[in-house]
This record gives C-alpha cells, sequence and structure tokens, in this order.
C-alpha cells in the first residue's frame, strides 16, 4: 500500500532497546479532508528520512500491522501500526487546467478536397 503527501513531521532516531531503534514520519494527504499519517520506519529503515525534509511531496511504500495484547486484568486488546518500507520524492504534477501537447495539424493542402460532394444524398449518419 503507499502513502501520498507532504512531510509535516521527521522526528530523530529513538533507541527503544540495545537492539531495536525507530524513526517518525508523519505525511498530511491532500485531499478534501487531509489526514496527518503517522508511518514508523524501524532498524536500518531509519536511514531512509535522511534526505527528505518538511513540505516535501513524497509516495510512502507502508505495511499495516497489528498486534495483540493482554493486560495484567486479563483484558485483550488490539493495537496498529503503520511500518514504512520505501520513500520517493513525487515531482510536482502539471495543473489540472494543463491540456496535453496534440501534435500538429498538417497544412490543409495536405488533404483533398472532396470532389463528387452531394448534401441531398442520404447517409446513415443520425447528425
Amino acid at each position: 500500500m503507499e502513502v501520498l503527501g507532504r512531510v509535516k513531521v521527521i522526528n530523530s532516531v529513538q533507541q527503544v532497546s540495545a537492539s531495536f531503534k525507530k524513526r517518525e514520519l508523519v505525511v498530511t494527504t491532500e485531499e478534501q479532508y487531509p489526514q496527518h499519517i503517522l508511518i514508523e520506519f524501524t532498524q536500518d529503515k531509519t536511514d531512509l528520512l535522511n534526505s527528505y525534509n518538511v513540505g516535501e511531496q513524497v509516495k510512502v511504500s507502508i505495511n499495516l500491522r497489528g498486534r495483540e495484547w493482554v493486560n495484567p486484568q486479563g483484558e485483550t486488546k488490539y493495537f496498529n501500526s503503520i511500518q514504512g518500507w520505501r520513500i520517493e520524492k513525487v515531482q510536482a504534477e502539471a495543473p489540472a487546467t494543463a491540456t496535453p501537447q496534440m501534435p500538429p495539424m498538417p497544412p490543409a493542402a495536405a488533404f483533398e478536397p472532396a470532389t463528387n460532394f452531394n448534401e441531398e444524398e442520404h447517409d446513415d449518419l443520425p447528425f
């Protein structure tokens, strides 16, 4: 899965334990109701964020993760996380009002004129 948006926050690397580190990224989607999505990068993936800055438009490849935890009272709780594994810069797209380039029209001389055109003649075109 992928998340598209602008980088809002890039946190520092957190050394959670002697063998585990993570780094959090917040991406704000660009839609009618923008969402601020927290994405975790872990272990060697934390270095992927070194060349990114706040405000850049990015595409982040993610995996959804879920885990179960039983609290001391015996209640089972479920937690979700979004884990990033790739990030790439996205070039700003051309404005929506821009039209694709059309090939140039050949000069009018390239078309032969109709010589036996009769408007009264029946054809099967509906217009």
